[in-house]
C-alpha cells in the first residue's frame, strides 16, 4: 500500500474509526498520539519566538552597576532606574528583539544581576 492510497483511506474513514485506529496504533507500538499533538505546536512556537520579556531576577551587590546599566539599556532616569533595580524581580522591558534582549541580559550580568528572558 502506498503512502497516497492510506492518505486516502483515512480521509474516507469517520471519526469513530479513525479514533479506534489511532488507538490500535498506539497499543501496536507503544506511543501516544496526545503527547505528540501537544509537543509538537508548543516545539514549533519556541523555536519561532523572536520576541522576549526581559526580566530583572536580582541585581547582586553591585547595585550601582546595575542601575548604571538599566539606566542606559532603558533610556530612564537615575531615579526612575534605581526604582527599578530595587524592586527586583522585575519586568524591564515587553516585546524585545532577541538580540537586544541578549545585549541587555549579557551587561545586566556583567555588572552582577540575574535577568531571566521570557
Amino acid at each position: 500500500m502506498t503512502q497516497e492510497q492510506i492518505i486516502e483511506a483515512v480521509e474516507k474513514m469517520t471519526v469513530v474509526e479513525l479514533n479506534t485506529l489511532v488507538k490500535a496504533i498506539e497499543e501496536k507500538w507503544g506511543v501516544s498520539a496526545a503527547a505528540v499533538a501537544v509537543a509538537g505546536p508548543a516545539a514549533a512556537a519556541a523555536e519561532e519566538k523572536s520576541d522576549f520579556t526581559v526580566e530583572l531576577t536580582a541585581i547582586g551587590e553591585q547595585k550601582i552597576a546595575g542601575i548604571k546599566v538599566v539606566k542606559e539599556a532603558l533610556a530612564l532616569g537615575l531615579a526612575e532606574a534605581k526604582t527599578m533595580v530595587e524592586s527586583a524581580p522585575v519586568v524591564l522591558k515587553t516585546d524585545v528583539k532577541k538580540e537586544q534582549a541578549e545585549e541587555w541580559k549579557t551587561k545586566i550580568e556583567a555588572a552582577g544581576g540575574k535577568v531571566t528572558l521570557k
